[in-house]
């Protein structure tokens, strides 16, 4: 374990921009969260990190960056139907995604190609193309970085909502994810109720689609429309889709009969993208940040815009899709100021 100090988070973080933090531990083994707690009470403020895939800072972080980067995939339990895994909180999303279908494991195929570590997938109740990581998630162990110890959660105890939980509301900060249980079926059944998977299965020419199908359609669909953060800095999906009643619709639907909106629960999804878009900033560039044009919900950074700079734009885009649709957008993405 080796504490580093004045660290330059560019590289940690997705979007690339330049922040300052006064220390960082990176932790790989159990031994490694025994001697971070030693160090913990010299450090009040805290900041756990993953992939740097769903973050912004905006500031320099004054406080203790602990990079998480624990490994580890291993089938605990396993019957004719369902295998429980348990994945250390530093493997990569994606390469996990791909370990399910190559060893015939279902339920998390639909979330292929999403940035980012295991440890972040509770943390934002990630999810895509139908499908949040909670509906197969079984339960974590963390480090109480508050009151110390180990402690185990459940899903009910995680407080999963649309692309939140306790660890993004209540509880934000208190926790170091070590590991994340899965429980993932060993049928073929697939989700495909999302119209544009469901039509890329089509366009490949796939009536019986596979878990493996699902899962290269889609990588094939994320690689067509999203930007590779490898070449333009980006965190994905900067805004969720808002949710609104049927009222709410109804009386934006008479003056904007075109908007995208979907069924989610007893309410709708409106395509924050679409309003974004009908408001004129996709493809659109203020000194060096702008809107992708691709994707009018991935927020970029073409290269020198600092993390102020590309919250400032947030800010514009809020405030003109307020104006238009009397829709209050709000971010997906963490800000560390």
């Amino acid at each position: 374990m080796k504490l580093e100090k004045n660290i330059n988070l560019k590289k940690l973080n997705t979007f690339g921009v330049e922040a300052f933090a006064t220390a960082m531990l990176t932790i790989e083994s159990d031994s490694d969260i025994q001697q971070l707690t030693s160090i913990l009470p010299d450090y009040p403020k805290r900041l756990v990190l993953g992939g740097g895939s769903n973050i912004l800072f905006i500031s320099d972080y004054d406080g203790l960056v602990i990079k998480n980067e624990i490994s580890g995939i291993e089938v605990i339990s396993e019957d004719n139907n369902f295998a429980i895994i348990k994945i250390g909180a530093g493997e990569n999303w994606h390469n996990f995604t791909q370990y399910c279908v190559d060893n015939n494991y279902s339920g998390l195929e639909n979330l292929a190609l999403i940035p980012g570590t295991v440890g972040a997938a509770p943390v934002q109740n990630i999810g895509a193309y139908g499908l949040e990581q909670n509906s197969c998630f079984e339960r974590l162990i963390a480090l109480d970085l508050l009151e110390g110890g180990m402690v185990e959660l459940s899903r009910d105890q995680c407080g999963f909502q649309y692309r939140d939980s306790i660890f993004k509301s209540e509880q934000k900060g208190r926790y170091l994810i070590t590991h994340v249980f899965y429980k993932l079926s060993k049928s073929t059944s697939v989700n495909i109720s999302y119209k544009e998977l469901s039509q890329r299965l089509k366009d490949n020419q796939i009536s019986q689609a596979m878990p493996k199908d699902v899962f290269c359609a889609v990588v094939q669909i994320r690689r067509s429309k999203l930007e590779n953060p490898e070449i333009i800095g980006n965190a994905g999906s900067f805004f969720k889709n808002p949710v609104i009643t049927q009222s709410q619709l109804d009386k934006l639907l008479e003056k904007h009969s075109e908007i995208k909106y979907f069924p989610f629960g007893e309410d709708f999804k409106i395509s924050a993208g679409y309003l974004i878009e009908k408001c004129g900033w996709k493809g659109k560039r203020i000194g060096d940040c702008g809107v992708s044009e691709k994707h009018a919900l991935i927020l970029v950074n073409y290269g020198k815009a600092s993390g102020k700079e590309i919250f400032n734009l947030s800010e514009k885009i809020i405030e003109s899709v307020q104006g238009k649709f009397n829709i209050l957008l709000k971010r997906e993405i963490n800000l560390v100021l």
